[in-house]
């Protein structure tokens, strides 16, 4: 019953966002700047509850590096392998003003996207190099929090700069969406803490307190793909492509970051073997989509075998 009502909270939220879309916010900036704290705010809220938790830094640590690499691997490898993830379709031959300012807007679409991979791999990077003592403390994490922090202030004035130049200013109905954005929290909120607790008290069996952050992870990550799969479906890779980085984004290093506050994360080996893999799949998306402006079908194969190698190395042994 709690998994339902974390689902639904989730596509409440989700819902809403065909509404932003239409209200100022569009294209890249609606996933890299909107959907991640829809999709994310599961992360965000378990990484709250845990902080109240002495000792359970590794869940998060865990929750963090299942939610990210699912993202930047299966959930973008199979729209590869089902429909396509072209962010820069071929032009035809068109004398119409409307085709070249289309091609236009996908060449800034795919400039928006190699932008968004260049912070996972600078987040990603940034956590291993404040890690390189084993550990993450508040001063890591205020430094965290710090960078995302300055990543969104980047894009709100992105938004704001792409309203005056169109024109635009953002729609009445915006505060209706924000509130019943603000449902979709709370119902997320109420069923996470029940179902930390409700496995917190289960010490065998997968479905347990040990593997608490595996759990969670896949939990919240669900919301993410099937957005993923609807909006590849639909034809909008753009927005495929940077709803899943972008989410990534609230984990590494916000959620990390919100943690370290509270308590000293200890980062096993584990964490290197994640990162590692993260950071392999962030430079093979940004050297296809720089040079060829999408992710072949080949391709998708590779990173989907590659989370099945995650899933190895954090539960074979």
């Amino acid at each position: 019953m709690f998994v339902g009502i974390f689902l639904a909270g989730s596509f409440l939220m989700i819902w809403r966002l065909e509404a932003m879309n239409k209200s100022g916010v569009e294209g890249t900036v609606l996933g890299t700047l909107v959907m991640p704290y829809c999709s994310g705010m599961g992360n965000l809220i378990f990484a709250f509850i845990m902080a109240r938790k002495a000792g359970l830094g590794d869940k998060v640590l865990e929750n963090a590096l299942v939610n990210n690499v699912t993202n930047m691997t299966v959930l973008l490898g199979l729209p590869a392998i089902f429909w396509t993830m072209n962010v820069l379709p071929a032009s035809k031959a068109s004398k119409g003003k409307k085709k070249k300012s289309d091609q236009k807007e996908y060449k800034i679409n795919r400039l928006s996207l190699l932008l968004t991979l260049t912070a996972a791999i600078f987040f990603t990077g940034a956590v291993w190099a404040l890690g390189a003592d084993g550990k993450i403390n508040s001063g890591d994490g205020f430094v965290l929090i710090g960078l995302f922090l300055f990543w969104q202030c980047f894009h709100i004035f992105e938004v704001l700069k792409s309203n005056v130049r169109q024109n635009k200013s953002f729609t009445w109905q915006l505060p209706f969406d924000l509130l019943l954005l603000g449902v979709g929290t709370y119902a997320i909120y109420f069923s996470t803490e029940w179902l930390v607790n409700w496995i917190s008290g289960i010490h065998s069996g997968f479905i347990s307190a040990k593997y608490l952050g595996w759990l969670s992870g896949w939990l919240m990550v669900l919301p993410n793909g099937l957005l993923a799969l609807y909006y590849a479906r639909r034809g909008n890779p753009e927005v495929v492509y940077t709803s899943q980085v972008g989410d990534g984004h609230i984990s590494i290093p916000l959620c990390l970051g919100i943690f370290s506050m509270y308590q000293t994360i200890d980062l096993p080996r584990f964490f290197y073997t994640g990162a590692k893999i993260l950071l392999f799949a962030a430079v093979i998306h940004f050297v296809f989509v720089a040079l060829l402006g999408r992710l072949p079908r080949l391709m998708g194969w590779v990173l989907t075998g590659t989370y099945l190698i995650f899933l190895y190395v954090g539960l074979g042994k």
